[in-house]
């Protein structure tokens, strides 16, 4: 899906905001709001931990339970120590974003 806005409400800042010269900040506020737009600050990862399981917000304790058990025996770094070292460390990081929307969600759910 892209995004647009971003980029008109960064042009209209910028433009505003630097009203001696309003045409370089429309430039700079076109390239900021491009940046949110293609999601360079990493905002859409961080806002949805389910995403990481595979799940929706509408899942239950056991589905989360059942998706975190079955990511987590596929992608154990103890599962692939015999394997490659890129392997490994690839493992080894889905394992920890594995283990951060677990425990992200599990914070949500106590709320």
């Amino acid at each position: 899906m892209n995004r647009w806005y971003g980029k008109l409400l960064g042009a209209i800042a910028g433009a505003l905001l630097f009203r001696a010269n309003p045409l370089f900040g429309a430039v700079v506020g076109l390239l900021l709001g491009h940046a949110f737009d293609a999601d360079w600050f990493r905002l859409r990862e961080r806002e949805n931990p389910y995403a990481e399981l595979g799940l929706t917000r509408e899942a239950s304790d056991a589905e989360i339970d059942q998706a975190y058990r079955r990511l987590m025996s596929q992608y154990h770094p103890d599962k692939v120590a015999g394997a490659a070292p890129e392997l490994r460390e690839q493992a080894e990081k889905r394992a920890r974003a594995i283990n951060a929307a677990y425990d992200r969600i599990r914070a949500l759910r106590r709320r």
